[in-house]
């Protein structure tokens, strides 16, 4: 699996934390979250996978909370791990990001979740917002192929 952001610090105990997180394109439109704290910035909408939560489920809880939309997914995209530290945590994860490509479906209140803000970009813009490289990576494979009948390139 690929890796994306900082090297692996051979000192550290690093705890898997699966995650899932969404693509979400209306028209040349990219729905994003802006999370204030602990450091403000752009991210695609996601999160953890509770445990013995199914993947899918986890993707639509994650969304709706950190956004207040309703989404409806097309297709996993494939995945990558990152390693990093989450203050909000205040431990060390192996982050393994499962991308989906999906697509807002209906608003249907301010985001649940603290701290977060639903903001509506230019799609190719959101590229240069993204604070995470390996967001930025699947959302400019997306863009490049947007548009195109032949979805079996975004596989």
């Amino acid at each position: 699996m690929r890796r994306y952001g900082e090297a692996v610090k051979p000192a550290i105990h690093y705890k898997a934390r699966p995650g899932v997180y969404a693509v979400l394109l209306r028209k040349n439109e990219l729905l994003l979250t802006h999370q204030d704290a602990p450091t403000p910035e752009y991210q695609l909408p996601g999160g953890g996978i509770d445990r013995g939560e199914h993947p899918v489920a986890a993707l639509h809880r994650e969304v709706f909370e950190e956004t207040g939309w309703k989404i409806a997914i097309q297709r996993r995209l494939g995945a990558y791990r990152r390693f990093t530290y989450m203050p909000e945590y205040d431990r060390w994860a192996e982050k393994i990001c499962a991308i989906y490509l999906a697509f807002p479906v209906r608003r249907l209140g301010p985001p649940s979740e603290t701290g977060h803000q639903a903001v509506w970009v230019d799609a190719k813009g959101g590229e240069g917002l993204l604070a995470n490289i390996g967001d930025r990576a699947y959302l400019t494979r997306v863009l490049s192929h947007h548009g195109r009948r032949d979805d079996q390139a975004l596989g």
